[in-house]
């Protein structure tokens, strides 16, 4: 077949040399019918309802990548000469009661596949809207099994119900860090866990505390021979943080700047930093330590969609 179609085109082309003696023009009109042929025979194999098919497709594949919604587990590790023996600590912010499974299953085990030492609560825990029950159920079993500590976020300020959720918290064993500092020994190894406020406190209660008076309270307690861990709901304060030094800073927060793009926007807007957050998730350095920003449990409550942002459980090794 091939052959015979060989052989029709080469007397198709001497025919129109001895008319027109120029094959450079044969040539070019050839190609474009074999395009023409090619074009339409790709056509007649992709009918209209199968391409209009193929791009709901493609487009429903970019909506389920960019708009996954799966926790997911993000890991840092940092090096310190005052760590001998080395401990990992899991940090969860900003779950505002979300539902992950039943019985939290699907948080609750990401955790238990770390086996941390400690489990470090960075505010947000509770919402102003939802309801306290997934909240609660988080908190109740992970106090069972892990060390945890517990700073409040500006949502548990703004319920008007912050002392009830203190209290709840509370009565699971669970330290609440309030301008404080406590020195544990962790497999050998003395850290300072400390911990503020969110700033929404100097705001909501009487006789409450700006986060600035918090840090310098914190100062006076803290024994900095010890590698010393600041646990603060707000990652905005960088630079209030960097001037005391703290070996590491955790925070929330920021829910990832929302809508990203890897590699090229890492987040749109945040809270409290506006459009193009500086400090919207992941590892930023300075001269004595880092400030660890997680992005956030929260995909249920919010108006807006995280994009190419998946909820995550922040884990820390320190070596």
């Amino acid at each position: 077949m091939e052959n015979n179609k060989e052989k029709i085109l080469n007397n198709l082309k001497n025919v129109m040399l001895d008319n027109t003696g120029d094959d450079t023009l044969l040539g070019d009109d050839l190609d474009k019918d074999e395009e023409i042929v090619d074009q339409k025979h790709l056509k007649k194999k992709l009918s209209k309802p199968k391409r209009i098919i193929l791009l709901v497709a493609a487009i429903l594949l970019v909506v389920v990548i960019c708009c996954d919604m799966r926790l997911k587990t993000v890991r840092y590790t940092f090096d310190s000469p005052k760590v001998e023996n080395s401990f990992k600590i899991a940090l969860i912010t900003d779950l505002h009661g979300n539902r992950y499974g039943k019985n939290q299953s699907t948080l609750i085990d990401a955790i238990d596949k770390e086996n941390p030492d400690l489990v470090l609560l960075g505010g947000d825990i509770f919402d102003d809207k939802i309801s306290y029950e997934k909240s609660e159920e988080t908190i109740a079993i992970l106090s069972e099994k892990y060390k945890c500590y517990y700073v409040t976020g500006n949502h548990e300020y703004w319920s008007r119900d912050v002392d009830n959720i203190i209290n709840i918290v509370k009565s699971y064993g669970i330290t609440v860090l309030e301008g404080g500092v406590d020195t544990i020994d962790i497999n050998g190894q003395m850290i300072n866990i400390c911990g503020v406020d969110d700033p929404d406190n100097y705001v909501y209660l009487d006789g409450g505390q700006k986060i600035e008076d918090q840090l310098k309270q914190v100062e006076k307690k803290v024994n900095k021979d010890y590698y010393t861990i600041l646990l603060s709901h707000r990652p905005e304060y960088y630079q209030e943080y960097s001037k005391y030094g703290y070996d590491l800073v955790l925070c929330g927060h920021a829910h990832g700047g929302q809508w990203r793009i890897p590699g090229i926007l890492n987040g749109l807007y945040a809270p409290d930093q506006g459009l193009f957050p500086e400090y919207a998730g992941g590892l930023y350095e300075y001269e004595s330590g880092a400030m660890v920003v997680s992005r956030g449990l929260d995909r249920q409550g919010v108006k807006v969609p995280r994009i190419f942002n998946r909820p995550e459980l922040v884990i820390i090794e320190v070596e």
